[in-house]
């Protein structure tokens, strides 16, 4: 049986999306996973802001790694309740944008979130799309990310509702 990954790979010919390609090319050693961290932080700066790095991309799968610190912190001594947010929706986003084709379009639409335990230490989220193979027309589809500490346990569940549109072909006329 193939794995939801695989799967994801064989039913869009094309993720054509520019965070597989260039993962793809700079994701197989620390320092091209560095640099790939950096312009992804550059590309997206909100998402930047808050220092994750992409740990593993494959086509609908996402590992990103958010390393406790100062800046991401609350008043509490724990990982501020946005900065998750912000964690979780970079591995929905990534996962998929790595298995969609370069001419459909999302959006997230909706963003829900369970937050089970503090969050402290260094934490690992990690997101799994798997969207239709041909987007024809508007349609909604959920990622969930998952988030967890050091030790395993889960600090946080989110389900991100992307909006997935084709192109619009009369813009490109």
């Amino acid at each position: 049986m193939e794995s939801t990954h695989q799967q994801a790979t064989s039913t869009s010919q094309e993720p054509g999306h520019r965070v597989i390609q260039l993962w793809n090319k700079l994701g197989h050693n620390k320092a091209g996973r560095f640099l790939y961290n950096i312009i992804l932080g550059r590309a997206v700066p909100y998402t930047g802001s808050i220092g994750a790095q992409v740990l593993t991309l494959e086509p609908g799968y996402v590992k990103v790694a958010l390393k406790d610190r100062r800046a991401v912190r609350n008043h509490l001594k724990s990982i501020h309740a946005i900065a998750l947010a912000n964690l979780g929706e970079m591995a929905s986003g990534l996962a998929m944008m790595s298995c969609i084709s370069a001419s459909t379009k999302a959006i997230v639409v909706n963003l829900e979130i369970e937050y089970v335990k503090k969050a402290r230490g260094r934490l690992i989220a990690e997101g799994h799309a798997n969207p239709p193979a041909n987007v024809t027309e508007k349609t909604t589809t959920i990622v969930e990310a998952i988030i967890k500490d050091a030790e395993g346990d889960v600090v946080s569940r989110l389900k991100v509702h992307w909006l997935l549109s084709p192109e619009d072909k009369s813009k490109s006329a």
